[in-house]
């Protein structure tokens, strides 16, 4: 995989508006603001790409223009970072503006930048895995940067900040706080706390014994379920299997695989057929381990792990449960292609290489 540097103080940052373009909305005009000043405090400067804030309409009739948003972002050598505005819908739709175009695709292995996102920005991730570009799936401005409470979530924060590090090993640990997901993001909300809750699960080992390694793949989970099987969009499928995007049964060889799920808290069945779809894909047998995340507001919580259990039992998998990454808060960072390992006897899961370019050390 080609890794980009890591970030440095004074360095350029993108948003872009891949998928919604909630940001431009004037709804949202206080949590840019907030979000902009933190990026600042942080040493950074961010830059909104052309089209980001154009609004919900414009942005979801020009797929082309998102797209190029996200070309110029690569072109532009004094950007070193793409932060993504949110998740929302159709993604996909931005693939053959890129996958067709060999000057984006030459830059983006020539001059790799860090892509950070989550969500429906699954598809971007794919995306460039399939170039051998490393991404970092968690992290986005609206949701993690532009925070309504008057800081950053500490856990979440610590996360952003490992961007401008590079540790040979870096160690994921659960967070001591969850959060409930908010209901007001109106001005009023400023400045206002979530509601906290003290993590007493920590991470859960489904199934499974000793230690386990493998490169990292996986995503939100309804992505990955529409990505294979074009369910909510037909047209989806199709542009996958043009750019062959999704991820073969071979390519799941020796990975461990990680979910989540979205907002819309599947329910228990809808998250069985989830899977089932990718055990129809070979995923289960080929995959050395799963880390799953903690479901939002911990809706179906049980549910899903007695689900996950069996999985673990047929296939003989490591299955670690609970972890901060995903549509749950706070959020950690996730890397695709890099090697993970997952210990059953500590509970400790850990990215064993550096996350970014050696030569930026």
């Amino acid at each position: 995989m080609i890794k980009p540097a890591h970030l440095k103080q004074g360095d350029q940052i993108a948003v872009v508006s891949l998928s919604s373009g909630i940001l431009g909305e004037p709804f949202c005009a206080h949590q840019v603001a907030r979000g902009v000043k933190r990026l600042k405090d942080m040493g950074l400067n961010p830059v909104f790409m052309k089209h980001a804030l154009k609004g919900l309409d414009f942005v979801q009739s020009h797929p082309e223009l998102r797209a190029q948003d996200l070309k110029d972002a690569f072109l532009d050598p004094n950007i070193k970072g793409i932060l993504c505005a949110i998740g929302g819908d159709e993604t996909y739709k931005l693939l053959p503006y890129l996958m067709d175009d060999e000057v984006f695709i030459e830059t983006v292995k020539k001059s790799p930048k860090i892509f950070l996102g989550f969500s429906d920005t699954t598809n971007n991730h794919l995306m460039f895995y399939k170039l051998g570009l490393t991404t970092y799936y968690g992290l986005n401005f609206l949701s993690d940067v532009a925070e309504l409470d008057k800081e950053m979530m500490p856990y979440t924060k610590e996360a952003f900040l490992k961007l401008f590090i590079n540790e040979p090993k870096t160690k994921i640990l659960p967070s001591p706080i969850w959060y409930e997901e908010r209901r007001d993001f109106s001005v009023q909300a400023m400045d206002t706390p979530r509601i906290s809750h003290t993590e007493t699960k920590g991470y859960e080992v489904l199934y499974g014994k000793g230690i386990v390694s493998g490169k990292l793949l996986g995503g939100c989970l309804e992505s990955l379920y529409d990505g294979y099987t074009g369910n909510r969009y037909p047209e989806q499928k199709d542009i996958y299997e043009r750019y062959q995007l999704m991820p073969q049964k071979e390519d799941w060889k020796d990975k461990i695989l990680f979910i989540e799920t979205s907002e819309e808290k599947p329910s228990p069945e809808l998250y069985l057929n989830y899977l089932q779809e990718l055990e129809r894909q070979g995923v289960f047998e080929g995959i050395r381990g799963m880390i799953v995340g903690k479901p939002q507001n911990e809706v179906h919580y049980d549910a899903y792990k007695n689900i996950l259990i069996q999985y673990g039992k047929q296939y003989q998998i490591p299955i670690f449960y609970n972890l901060n990454v995903g549509h749950a808060v706070p959020r950690t960072m996730i890397p695709y292609g890099l090697m993970g390992t997952i210990d059953c006897e500590e509970k400790t899961f850990s990215i064993d290489e550096t996350m970014f370019d050696k030569g930026e050390i």
